[in-house]
């Protein structure tokens, strides 16, 4: 390793959740959140929403399931009771969710010979059939035919025109789990990039990253991507049988969840091998512009600031550097229960920043068939303005292994 670089592992005898062995969101939470769902729901104009699996119904209701060709759907009117429409077989689950303990939903169950879909259309018969009923984005096509068929009068719209602005903007108990993973990633991240990885696959580095995450406290370890000498090219390659060598760069971009909430992150490392192979000087000349348009985008981070103008901020000092056509995506996305979410750092975006929005900056250059460069943090838009998540070093990593 060289002198002046961080040895970086994950013996340090750290307990991945603290004192806190299964972190996650306050019961009394997803009553509040269906209560200003409720309210949303008026105010945009809707009959009702119907809530599928997927992140809205877990952010309102805690239920974790894999979508599947059995309906599962929140039924949430404008006006009157709540119900959770479920298979028989999911009904002992879904009768544990915050929302039904606190007697604020009701669970109807189904056989597997019933009409689901005309169940559904029973209870929202006394809905206005000129206002829309808003559908989970995430909701299967077959799902939706079946609904549109047994509701042929109603009109549908997405339902994230009433979630989306719920979702953008984290409380207190949010933050404290992205803050959760971000510094599960960063170990995992300092871990990987101390090395050893001359000599190995991209494939068997993504596997170490996946296991690392899962030790470090996610619940699921959802990508990992590794990008070394030309394929960091390629911001979303998939780690494959590339062996890594000496003196070339690797893209680390990994993540996963946390209690349901999403870890991201990126950085672009130096790999010397024996011989020390110093860094290339234009990839030393990259490396810093990333880091420029890195601290750019994240220091305009304030509140009523379009999201757009992050997205300018990181292009403006990529443009001045010659780099400009090699920035081939937007500079960030929100974050939360999902990946990728409201708001989303781009040009057109012209969403005021909000404190408690969370979203990545992860500004990047792009040389064909030579290499690439990203850094990536996720921050939270505070009162003050930005707080970064991740705390792994933003330095140029050169590793000797």
């Amino acid at each position: 390793m060289a002198v002046g670089v961080r040895a970086f592992g994950a013996g340090s005898g750290y307990s991945p959740l603290m004192n806190d062995s299964r972190p996650g969101i306050p019961a009394d939470r997803y009553v509040e959140r269906l209560a200003a769902c409720r309210e949303a729901v008026a105010a945009c104009g809707f009959a009702a929403l119907l809530i599928g699996v997927g992140p809205d119904l877990r952010y309102l209701t805690g239920f974790v399931g894999e979508p599947m060709e059995r309906l599962t759907l929140l039924v949430i009117p404008v006006n009157g009771p709540v119900r959770f429409v479920v298979p028989h077989l999911e009904a002992t689950k879904a009768a544990a969710t915050p929302l039904v303990a606190a007697g604020v939903a009701e669970v109807v169950p189904f056989g597997e010979t019933d009409d689901v879909a005309a169940r559904v259309a029973a209870l929202l018969g006394a809905a206005k059939p000129a206002d829309p009923i808003g559908l989970s984005d995430r909701l299967w096509a077959m799902h939706v035919l079946q609904l549109q068929r047994a509701l042929s009068a109603r009109r549908f719209e997405p339902a994230s025109t009433v979630l989306r602005d719920l979702r953008q903007v984290k409380d207190a108990d949010e933050a404290r789990l992205l803050r959760l993973a971000a510094q599960a990633a960063d170990r995992t991240m300092d871990a990987i990039a101390a090395g050893p990885l001359v000599g190995r696959t991209e494939a068997e580095v993504g596997r170490e990253i996946r296991g690392r995450l899962i030790d470090e406290g996610h619940d699921l370890a959802d990508f990992a991507i590794v990008g070394s000498g030309p394929n960091g090219a390629a911001p979303h390659h998939d780690a494959g049988d590339r062996v890594i060598a000496a003196g070339e760069p690797v893209v680390l971009d990994l993540g996963g969840t946390l209690a349901g909430y999403v870890s991201d992150t990126t950085r672009t490392i130096w790999v010397a091998g024996e011989a020390w192979i110093a860094p290339e000087p234009e990839f030393r000349r990259v490396f810093d512009v990333v880091r420029a348009a890195q601290a750019a985008a994240t220091a305009a981070v304030k509140p009523g600031v379009p999201a757009e103008q992050i997205d300018a901020a990181a292009r403006r000092v990529i443009g001045a550097a010659g780099y400009g056509e090699y920035f081939t995506h937007r500079v960030g996305h929100g974050v939360g229960l999902e990946t990728h979410e409201d708001p989303y750092m781009v040009s057109g975006n012209v969403t005021p920043l909000r404190p408690g929005m969370a979203f990545s900056v992860e500004p990047g250059i792009y040389l064909p068939g030579r290499w690439g460069v990203r850094l990536e943090n996720i921050v939270i838009c505070t009162d003050s303005g930005p707080e970064v998540l991740n705390h792994s070093s933003l330095d140029l990593r050169v590793v000797r292994g």
